[in-house]
């Protein structure tokens, strides 16, 4: 890590090592501010119940495995973990089977995430299934956490039954934006923003084919690393509008109050260069159905089950809504919650302060618009392993569709 002047300099790789959603219980911790998700999880739990219903079931001499990839270290991911495994178990007893298979869940994020405050969450294993069942207090599966990107491999080939995934995939590999992004030299460089919202269509096609790009490495990884007949139902923030530069609810939540904070420090007292914030991007993409499908189709590995555009809701969650002060204080700490490591590596802890601060005034005096505007969608995709005969298949299919994409 080397500094330049007060602020704080990271390479990609090692900002990859650093991303985080913020870590312990404090105020603005991810676990503290991800009742939204948890909402929003809830209302597709439907979707996930007819994923699970579609995977190919083994003998019960073969552990079940589940991996959730961008677990973070909230509740959230304990409690679909417990959802998951009550709901295959139901299948096998369902099917006459005494006896039914072990079930191992991994936990996998970036190695910076806060495994010690999820593993404090998980309860105690009971043992048998029928022990776990009599005590809410046990759980029903053994538990490791997996360090690494989700854009690469990271389980051993023909390993996993189930992959689920939520609010993760809008988040671009290595934590980090395309070079041309912040390269000044670039005509792709976003000058003036920290975020694709809004930007110039360079910028914002950018953004596109990375996203597109690693979409692709994370389901080449999936399907070398699932079982034949395994599945996975996938959830990212998405959009309606065909335009990349428009970002709906995500770029309400960083396009908006986010950005005139940074530029708070640029105006007011000259705390930053323009250069300074012009070099901090918020390496987020939420696609439309269309380009998540395209990168899906091309691929080849995988059937589409199911494929929808989910209105999610706000991602504020308050009890007083018409406490304007409440509701600044849930903004500023929603995004802080996701992306206040970043800043902090960018800015240091100081202006990374301020800045929070100005998001929160910011938002506290367009309290109800706020309210009324910030919408997330969420693309939900189920997805099915493709058997081998079907592969060829879809060759050609391929093919077309990468061409089509070549020729945009």
């Amino acid at each position: 890590m080397a500094s330049k002047g007060d602020n704080v300099v990271l390479s990609n790789v090692k900002l990859e090592k650093l991303l985080c959603m913020k870590g312990g219980r404090g105020e603005s911790s991810y676990a503290s501010n991800s009742q939204a998700q948890a909402r929003h999880a809830q209302s597709m739990l439907h979707l996930l119940e007819e994923t699970l219903d579609r995977v190919r079931l083994n003998s019960p001499e073969i552990p079940f495995v589940v991996v959730d990839l961008g677990c973070s270290s909230g509740a959230n991911t304990v409690h679909i973990i417990e959802v998951i495994v009550k709901h295959i178990r139901k299948r096998y007893e369902a099917l006459g089977y005494c006896d039914l298979p072990e079930f191992s869940a991994y936990f996998s994020d970036l190695p910076s995430n806060d495994f010690n405050t999820l593993f404090q969450m998980l309860p105690n294993y009971g043992g048998s299934m029928e022990e776990c069942l009599a005590a809410d207090s046990h759980r029903s599966y053994f538990a490791a956490g997996v360090p690494g990107s989700f854009y690469r491999r990271l389980f051993p080939a023909r390993s996993v039954d189930f992959f689920y995934s939520a609010f993760s995939l809008h988040w671009l590999s290595q934590a980090r934006v395309p070079e041309s992004v912040t390269d000044r030299r670039s005509v792709a460089y976003n000058e003036g923003k920290v975020f694709i919202h809004g930007a110039r269509e360079a910028t914002a096609e950018a953004y596109r084919w990375q996203f597109k790009a690693d979409l692709a490495g994370f389901l080449r990884a999936r399907s070398q690393e699932m079982k034949k007949g395994g599945s996975m139902f996938l959830v990212c923030l998405g959009r309606t509008s065909v335009d990349p530069a428009d970002q709906g609810g995500a770029g309400i939540l960083f396009g908006t109050h986010f950005q005139d904070a940074w530029d708070d420090l640029v105006q007011e007292q000259r705390l930053i260069g323009e250069e300074k914030r012009d070099g901090f991007n918020i390496p987020v993409y939420a696609p439309s159905l269309q380009e998540f499908k395209e990168v899906v189709v091309a691929d080849g590995s995988f059937t589409i089950d199911m494929l929808q555009v989910f209105k999610g809701g706000s991602p504020l969650v308050v009890s007083r809504p018409e406490d304007p002060s409440e509701v600044g204080r849930a903004m500023a700490n929603s995004c802080r919650s996701v992306a206040g490591v970043l800043v902090d590596a960018h800015l240091g802890d100081g202006l990374s302060e301020e800045l929070f601060l100005r998001v929160e005034r910011r938002a506290e005096s367009r309290a109800k618009e706020l309210l009324e505007q910030l919408q997330f969608y969420h693309v939900v995709a189920s997805l099915t392993l493709i058997q081998q005969h079907g592969v060829k298949k879809m060759k050609k299919m391929k093919k077309e569709i990468n061409q089509s994409i070549i020729n945009e």
